[in-house]
């Protein structure tokens, strides 16, 4: 397996010479023979070792012999523990993504504090069969099925062209030690279900199922790149991004052949879950809208309107400005200053009377029963109506920024319209700045 091995790591993955690697090691006989592997062709290997205290004694002891492997020779072995199971109950997680994240989010620290240039883990051959069948139990995308990547950034898999067997029979041959976690004898989690009851059948049925396998992962992956490159085609005809969103044209998602597989593609990083509601905007009246836990997608006339959920604007918030400020920067950016008279006409810039005003001015979004007496126009009018009429959107509303005196009378919609109650000498520039 070692010359296998060798060639393999050559051709796959030239990038890893003569760099820094730290290898994730469980004290398992998979990550425990890549160590093994990695040292005798003269790797720069350190290891990392997480200890999840799931497993009482055990778990201590998986550490322990960690520590010992030193003996055989790697420049630094890094240990740590975790309280997985209170983590995975304050974060409402299934204990092993618990673990996961912990795992993942301590290696991206080691990284970085100690320069490592790639973290390799020992998924194998096996391991890349037994995840698409959970995939496909649980109900997959084309990304479950394309197998476990080889390369994921700073994540390297260098073993998954080799089965269980070959690095069992690689250990036993050359009397290596590793540790047994007697939890993979369980069948209480799907995955072993799948391991022990499953693969058996399969390599029953077909001696050859991993090479198989690997073929269909091939085919998969060539045909998830021919989607992507078809996507990224259709983003630039339907996609409009702007600075803070972005909207998505109904018509023309709808005119595709698919449309649902269309929005599926456009929309599949962005977290969302109930993709029935996804769908369902395209013929939903305007105002619909469907979150994630990162964004939101709003159904707005002839368009779908895309946006990261912005917290603070779920609180309300509001700013003092005192008399005596000439600028602020959170936040918005607006200067304050006396001048003798009016020079520039734009929507960023207003002139009002400073001995109308109350201090202290105050900046906040817009609410109910909100009101403004528009420059140029008779009478008052509803912010409610004003929005309606100058086409804002949900997103558009919750972005902008109104300034009030301190009685809450609006002077401004910050780069809209200015209120004419307080523009009798306009001795006092306010002006918005990007």
């Amino acid at each position: 397996m070692l010359q296998k091995f060798k060639k393999h790591i050559t051709k796959e993955f030239p990038f890893l010479k003569d760099t820094k690697l730290l290898i994730a090691i469980s004290g398992g006989v998979d990550s425990v023979v890549l160590f093994h592997l990695l040292h005798k062709l003269n790797y720069d290997v350190s290891l990392a070792h997480c200890n999840f205290k799931l497993r009482g004694k055990e778990s201590d002891l998986d550490e322990e012999f960690i520590k010992n492997l030193n003996q055989i020779s790697a420049n630094q072995i890094f240990t740590i523990s975790f309280d997985t199971e209170k983590y995975a109950i304050e974060n409402k997680l299934s204990t092993q993504i618990a673990a996961r994240e912990l795992r993942y989010n301590w290696f991206q620290k080691l990284i970085t504090e100690h320069k490592f240039d790639y973290v390799l883990t020992a998924h194998h051959a096996d391991d890349n069969l037994e995840t698409f069948l959970i995939h496909l139990t649980r109900g997959s995308g084309l990304d479950g099925f394309t197998g476990i990547p080889k390369v994921n950034g700073n994540i390297v898999r260098p073993l998954l062209a080799f089965s269980r067997k070959e690095i069992l029979n690689y250990a036993k041959d050359n009397d290596i030690e590793w540790r047994e976690d007697a939890s993979n004898a369980s069948n209480k989690y799907i995955r072993n279900k799948i391991r022990h009851q499953v693969l058996p059948v399969l390599k029953e049925i077909n001696p050859s199922i991993l090479d198989s396998f690997a073929t269909t992962i091939e085919n998969l992956q060539e045909s998830k790149q021919i989607i992507e490159d078809r996507i990224e085609n259709i983003a630039s005809e339907v996609l409009e991004k702007e600075a803070n969103f972005i909207k998505i044209d109904i018509e023309k998602i709808k005119e595709l052949s698919n449309s649902k597989a269309y929005l599926y593609q456009l929309l599949k990083s962005y977290h969302f879950t109930e993709w029935n509601d996804v769908y369902d905007l395209l013929n939903a009246q305007s105002g619909k809208q469907v979150f994630s836990k990162t964004h939101r997608l709003l159904k707005d006339r002839d368009v779908l309107i895309l946006s990261k959920i912005d917290l603070s604007n779920s609180i309300e918030m509001a700013f003092q400005i005192e008399e005596e400020i000439t600028e602020i920067t959170n936040p918005i950016h607006l200067t304050f200053k006396e001048v003798i008279e009016k020079s520039t006409e734009n929507k960023q810039t207003i002139y009002v009377d400073k001995d109308l005003l109350k201090y202290p001015l105050m900046l906040r979004k817009w609410e109910k029963g909100d009101y403004i007496y528009p420059l140029g126009m008779q009478g008052k009018k509803k912010l409610s109506k004003y929005f309606k009429d100058e086409k804002f959107s949900l997103i558009d509303k919750e972005n902008t920024w109104l300034l009030c005196n301190a009685e809450n009378q609006i002077m401004w919609i910050i780069n809209h319209r200015q209120d004419r109650r307080f523009v009798k000498n306009k001795n006092l520039k306010i002006s918005v700045l990007s």
